[in-house]
């Protein structure tokens, strides 16, 4: 096992900014993976500044003071600008978000249309739908939050959202060219590290790591920085513009500049630009998604909220 040249020792830093902060140190580390899917590649050196991180994922008692401080209305509370999706079916424009729901049975993991639904009535209150509470949920992870929700709250709280090299540094504790964020194995010792999915996509969660759906903020051991849920839960918003590697894109300086080229080039038509998240989530599985690992990546358009998609902040010096 290597290490980066960061310093392992997360400790707080005259100044914090308010709130449950961690000060990253500022440094070289080597960022993405050559062994896993393609948009990760290529590993690189990556240098970053200073800066401080959320201990944890923001929950729902602090959205809520967000909201009622502001009055903000999240995307999923809207209806759509039937503008903005040409040719969208008179159902699919109204307030809503995407639900997990488990089919029950194996299904084609070629559709996921097996396990989401586009569920009116659902957002951050109610985060399984209409008929569902945040009773029993109130230090869970915020869910349904698009992208301007979390940075409409990063700003109310004077704070920003991550660059994606910011939070795969603070992601890896420390650790350099590691699998996962504590090291190589999965469950060291037998012990879970990261609320995900064991046993067969979508329809056998065996539940080994004690939970179904999200957790609590900070159910799992943190990493070496001290912070918690950077694997697993739920993913995490980065301010980056996706693109499907680390290479440069062709023609970087053209063509419309990053938000263009970060378009689904499955949905010319849809002209929504995409985001990286991070992190993977409590719906992450070996026999589907091995996205549980600092390096992973994925694409999220920035109108789309979900049911395992969260977001921490991050404040820098100056």
């Amino acid at each position: 096992m290597t290490h980066t040249t960061l310093d392992r020792g997360a400790r707080r830093e005259p100044g914090l900014p308010g709130g449950d902060m961690v000060w990253i140190p500022g440094g070289t580390f080597w960022m993405g993976s050559d062994h896993h899917y393609r948009e990760e590649r290529p590993a690189h050196e990556e240098t970053v500044s200073g800066f401080w991180i959320d201990r944890a994922p923001v929950t729902n008692t602090q959205f809520g003071q967000f909201v009622a401080a502001t009055g903000h209305v999240t995307v999923a509370e809207r209806a759509p600008d039937p503008a903005d999706y040409p040719g969208a079916l008179p159902e699919m424009l109204q307030p809503a978000s995407l639900v997990f729901v488990n089919p029950g049975h194996p299904v084609d993991l070629r559709d996921i249309r097996n396990w989401w639904r586009y569920l009116a009535g659902a957002d951050w209150r109610h985060p399984q739908g209409p008929a569902s509470s945040l009773d029993g949920r109130e230090d869970h992870p915020v869910v349904h939050v698009a992208y301007e929700d979390a940075t409409a709250y990063a700003m109310w709280a004077g704070k920003e959202l991550p660059t994606e090299a910011e939070w795969e540094c603070a992601a890896r504790g420390g650790l350099d060219r590691t699998e996962y964020a504590w090291g190589d194995e999965m469950t060291p010792g037998g012990q879970p590290m990261a609320n995900t999915w064991q046993g067969a996509f979508p329809w056998q969660n065996l539940a080994l790591d004690g939970f179904e759906g999200t957790s609590p903020a900070g159910s799992f051991p943190p990493n070496g920085y001290g912070l918690v849920d950077m694997i697993g839960n739920v993913w995490e918003w980065t301010t980056d513009w996706y693109r499907a590697s680390h290479e440069p894109a062709p023609g970087a300086a053209c063509c419309g500049g990053a938000a263009a080229r970060s378009h689904d080039p499955a949905t010319p038509h849809i002209h929504i630009p995409r985001k990286v998240i991070k992190g993977g989530s409590h719906l992450c599985a070996p026999s589907y998604c091995r996205r549980y690992r600092p390096a992973a990546r994925f694409p999220e358009a920035i109108d789309t909220s979900t049911s395992h998609l969260g977001f921490r902040c991050v404040a820098r010096p100056g």
